[in-house]
């Protein structure tokens, strides 16, 4: 039972940061109806410009105030960098067929990419994340100390997210133009405001969990991959669903852990790494069932 509940809160800690990549992906789908590839390369900026920033304001004395800071500032430098790349590249093409503007999507994730990529040298880079990999004990439970940071920050920002599109003004003018983009225009909503600001709420969520991803092993040049973990949380959750996201990306986290934990014992002869491939599995058999996901909003046409 310790195993498993361990394993459980493993998975709920990095479920947390695919929560909050398939949020940005869920922002960006319901203002725009596209899918946005650039997740991936904001995560990397996101947390490359932390890895950069912790040591520069390690002035600051309260324990882990120096990071927690720099991730804030990783994730206003990525958001500001999403909002120009929307401007400049895909507001454009506004009006173009869906799957034109999501090959742009892959080419500015692919270019940002390799241009990140140069300034993260060989080998990992520290976050500079204070605690490590150390663990506390929490109910007599080995606990990670960055799965609880994980865990909060998700519940933090979740929490935000759901006082901004429920009691600001500008929050409500982004979920009216989500439901309808020419109702809304005809109420005086600025379409083109809301693209910039998805774009720019997903970068910076995705700059966060760049940053918290990488609290472990540092920040290498393959940490985008795990960006694509999200896609099958955002599908078994529904495109369209913020809640979903949040649901869904706990979820992968939970199943891809648990089978980490126990496929060897169990299922030896499926072979290595099939951790790897659970959460699109359970993607799968989530579709043979609701094929919008579970919170997703079905789709119906007047043939």
């Amino acid at each position: 039972m310790t195993e498993f509940l361990e394993a459980l809160i493993r998975g709920l800690g990095i479920g947390s940061v695919y929560a909050l990549l398939a949020l940005g992906f869920v922002i960006i789908y319901k203002a725009t109806r596209v899918v946005s590839f650039a997740q991936p390369a904001f995560m990397l900026t996101g947390a490359v410009v932390t890895s950069y920033l912790t040591p520069a304001l390690g002035f600051v004395l309260v324990t882990g105030l120096s990071f927690f800071l720099s991730v804030a500032a990783a994730a206003i430098v990525t958001a500001l960098l999403a909002l120009v790349l929307e401007r400049v590249l895909v507001r454009p093409m506004v009006g173009r067929a869906v799957f034109v503007i999501a090959i742009i999507t892959l080419g500015i994730d692919i270019a940002v990419r390799t241009v990140v990529t140069g300034y993260i040298g060989i080998g990992a880079r520290p976050i500079g994340f204070p605690w490590g990999i150390e663990t506390i004990q929490v109910l007599g439970l080995s606990v990670q100390i960055r799965h609880l940071v994980m865990m909060g920050t998700v519940a933090l920002l979740g929490g935000l997210l759901y006082l901004f599109f429920q009691r600001t003004p500008f929050g409500l003018a982004m979920r009216a133009a989500a439901f309808d983009q020419e109702a809304a225009m005809t109420q005086g909503v600025s379409v083109g405001a809301v693209f910039g600001t998805s774009w720019a709420l997903a970068g910076g969520l995705a700059a966060v969990a760049g940053a918290l991803v990488s609290t472990g092993a540092g920040v290498d040049r393959q940490l985008w991959v795990i960006a694509l973990i999200a896609l099958p949380a955002i599908i078994l959750g529904g495109l369209d669903s913020l809640g979903g996201a949040v649901i869904g990306g706990l979820a992968v986290g939970v199943v891809e852990q648990l089978v980490g934990s126990y496929q060897r014992d169990y299922a030896p002869w499926l072979g290595d790494n099939v951790a790897t491939v659970a959460p699109y599995a359970l993607m799968l058999l989530v579709l043979l069932v609701r094929p919008y996901g579970l919170f997703g909003t079905p789709e119906v046409r007047r043939v």
